[in-house]
């Protein structure tokens, strides 16, 4: 459709002249725009992150009630797939696109005829109106971004049309359910019902209610225009802060090395609160992709949920509904020399980790040159430490704009003394989160009470009475397991079920089941075998508690036969044991010889006098076991761990015990390298057993005995 050419003004007055003089208050000319993608129309524009594929557009002189020539344009898209709902009501194809120019053409295009029309209506800035907020915040911004265009000036402030008939007519739906159909119908316009091209008739519609709302109360209308933020802003979060829940996201699947600015150009037409990015890390400081994000108002949070998978590269990104507790947890901080640190607005912060332990701020400042200067100098680094004062290797660094940044990022992976530091962007929730970590961990990780092992033993049970299932789902539950079998989990043994876990104590997808017979392990294999479980296969093997005791102590078991526990010594047989001549490190056969390989607990303890003893090679052995999680159908045993059976030939070969005490073995996991003896002994502290109070082991049944005496002998391993 051609549009007709532009009236020339009226001879006599001048417009120009009398809006000038007009002493009326009112906005200046408006620009009414239409668009529409080649995917979801309506309140899902822009949800399913296609193209541009069209622009309608008009201006209206609101002071003198002039309108200006109709112009349309398509725009030709990258993915000129139309969906059905597109198809239909456009009744364009993509041949018709295909010819189509690209978007900074078109946007080119639109700039020059909007100005030639709003100087034949008198001049002024001019600005948008649109129906909604979706056309700029969810399709325009976020194309322009991803095509690396820059929007003119005037794409980052508009009107809302609904939002300006709300404020008129309050009585009637709400904002974000009135469409340009339903306000024409509210203020009893007739409209052009012949009209059938795409575009236009909602164009001409709007620009009747615009006029319609102009002869009525217009104090307020066209005053405070929607504003599109251009930067995001950094700052700081405080714990004392109120976040409301119905303004944060959550945003999963992040680039691990993405930092706030990439989050918010994800999300970009939509306005960011201050501080409002906050990249999650993990236990270990570093970034685990995931971030949350606080926007002004809950509209805002509303649009950007509509951005669920879209794309970051080659990432699609999730987007859920978070609290405002969740966002002060990760973004806020108490500490004021992170408060201080913080204090200077508009700063680029570089995390620098690695950093040898005597390294100072001159060092640092060394490091990066002269060509990137730090602001304020040492007063722009800020170093983590622990509680007690030592660097962990950590600092932060603010510049004063992002060239400087740039050029200091060019020195990641360069060497300060013999170490290479690794510089990367970070934010200032990432700063609150990594000091809080430190400042608030204890020189020794925290400890539960230790549970007393109640033994129960594996009962053997004739021929192949047991089932393993290999290729559990890692999040696989007792409850799944039990689902999984279905009918067969009623003929579990009791404290029957036994799930594998690896050395770091995760999940191994193994698990053993001892049945009530071996007819029942078989026919449960049978029905089971290669079963889905969260849509993977589990196979499903009978076996002995023979095998399923020794993979439990650390052993394998393939097609090929047992494999036994691995060590690094050689080999670990008796005749071994019996040629150390080094002065060996004892151990109480109660101990060691805890777990016999035919049971992983026995029922109790064999007094002996004297005790003879098991001895395992100081340094020279590492043991290499699995730890067992037990969970039984009713009633329920506690988490234990198994040993490794002391070879006879040890016995026979092993001195007197110079233990006074019966003891146990325990593996410590995660120790700090700096821990001495009183930090290993004050970890158990009050948890030592009394010895002469505990001289055999207790029944299943028994309950826990409580702890009343202090520890008597250590040995360490």
């Amino acid at each position: 459709m051609t549009p007709p050419p532009p009236q020339p003004p009226p001879s006599g007055p001048n417009p120009a002249a009398d809006s000038a003089a007009d002493p009326r208050p009112g906005p200046g000319p408006l620009v009414i725009l239409f668009g529409a993608t080649a995917g979801a129309l309506g309140q899902d524009l822009g949800s399913d992150e296609t193209d541009l594929i069209l622009l309608v557009w008009q201006v209206v002189e609101p002071r003198s009630r002039q309108v200006g020539t109709l112009h349309k344009s398509l725009v030709r898209a990258e993915a000129a797939a139309l969906s059905p709902q597109c198809r239909e009501a456009s009744g364009l194809s993509a041949d018709s696109l295909a010819r189509a120019e690209p978007l900074d053409k078109v946007l080119q295009q639109f700039s020059q005829l909007v100005s030639g029309d709003v100087a034949l209506l008198g001049g002024g800035p001019y600005m948008l109106c649109t129906d909604g907020q979706q056309l700029l915040r969810q399709v325009l911004h976020p194309e322009a971004s991803r095509k690396n265009l820059a929007l003119p000036d005037t794409f980052f402030s508009f009107y809302d049309l609904r939002r300006e008939f709300h404020m008129q007519h309050p009585s009637t739906r709400p904002a974000r359910d009135l469409t340009v159909a339903t306000m024409a119908q509210d203020l009893g316009l007739e409209t052009d019902a012949t009209e059938d091209d795409f575009g236009v008739w909602e164009v001409k519609t709007m620009v009747a209610v615009i006029l319609h709302l102009l002869d009525g109360p217009s104090g307020q209308l066209f005053s405070k225009p929607e504003v599109v933020k251009q930067k995001y802003e950094t700052g700081p979060c405080s714990k004392a802060d109120m976040v409301d829940s119905e303004t944060v996201v959550r945003a999963r699947g992040l680039p691990w090395q993405s930092s706030d600015q990439d989050v918010a150009r994800f999300f970009t037409g939509l306005n960011i609160a201050r501080g409002g990015v906050a990249l999650c890390l993990n236990a270990q400081g570093r970034r685990n992709g995931e971030a949350l994000i606080r926007f002004v108002d809950s509209e805002q949070r509303d649009l950007a949920l509509q951005r669920h998978k879209h794309h970051m590269g080659v990432r699609y990104i999730e987007v859920y509904k978070a609290t405002g507790e969740e966002f002060v947890k990760i973004a806020g901080g108490t500490s004021l020399e992170v408060a201080r640190f913080l204090s200077r607005e508009d700063q680029v912060i570089l995390r620098l980790r690695g950093l040898p332990f005597s390294a100072g701020p001159a060092d640092v400042l060394g490091f990066l040159g002269p060509e990137c200067p730090v602001t304020g100098g040492a007063d722009g680094l800020l170093f983590v430490r622990h509680p007690d004062g030592r660097p962990t290797g950590d600092a932060f660094a603010l510049f004063a704009c992002e060239e400087l940044a740039q050029a200091a990022l060019r020195r990641h992976k360069g060497t300060l003394g013999k170490r290479y530091i690794e510089l990367f962007r970070s934010t200032a929730a990432e700063v609150q989160q990594v000091l809080t970590r430190y400042a608030s961990s204890p020189l020794l990780p925290t400890l539960t009470a230790p549970l007393l092992p109640i033994p129960f033993p594996l009962a053997a049970g004739a021929g192949r009475d047991c089932v393993r299932l290999r290729g559990l789902p890692y999040t696989a539950t007792i409850e799944d397991i039990l689902s999984f079998l279905g009918e067969a989990a009623a003929d579990i043994r009791p404290h029957g079920v036994h799930m594998v876990l690896n050395q770091q104590g995760r999940p191994s997808g193994d698990a053993f089941i001892q049945m009530t017979s071996a007819e029942r392990a078989l026919a449960a294999a049978q029905r089971c075998h290669k079963k889905a479980m969260k849509e993977r296969y589990v196979e499903v093997v009978p076996c002995s508690t023979e095998e399923m005791s020794h993979v439990l102590m650390g052993g394998t078991l393939g097609r090929s036969g047992m494999s036994p526990p691995p060590c690094k010594l050689p080999c670990l047989s008796p005749p071994t044991y019996a040629t150390f001549q080094a002065t060996p490190t004892l151990i109480p056969t109660e101990t060691a010889a805890l777990y016999p390989s035919s049971a992983l607990l026995p029922a109790a303890r064999v007094p002996a006098a004297p005790t003879p003893v098991a001895y395992y090679p100081g340094p020279a052995t590492q043991l290499y076991m699995n730890y067992t999680a037990y969970y039984p159908s009713p009633p329920v045993s506690p988490t234990t761990v198994g040993y490794l059976t002391t070879p006879p030939a040890a016995l026979a070969s092993a001195p007197t015990s110079v233990l006074s005490q019966p003891g146990a073995l325990v593996r410590m996991q995660g120790v700090p390298y700096t821990a001495g003896m009183k930090d290993l002994l004050s970890i158990f502290q009050a948890y030592q057993l009394a010895p002469d109070d505990y001289t055999s082991l207790m029944p299943v049944g028994d309950p826990p005995r409580t702890v009343l005496q202090a520890p008597k002998e250590w040995v360490c391993l």
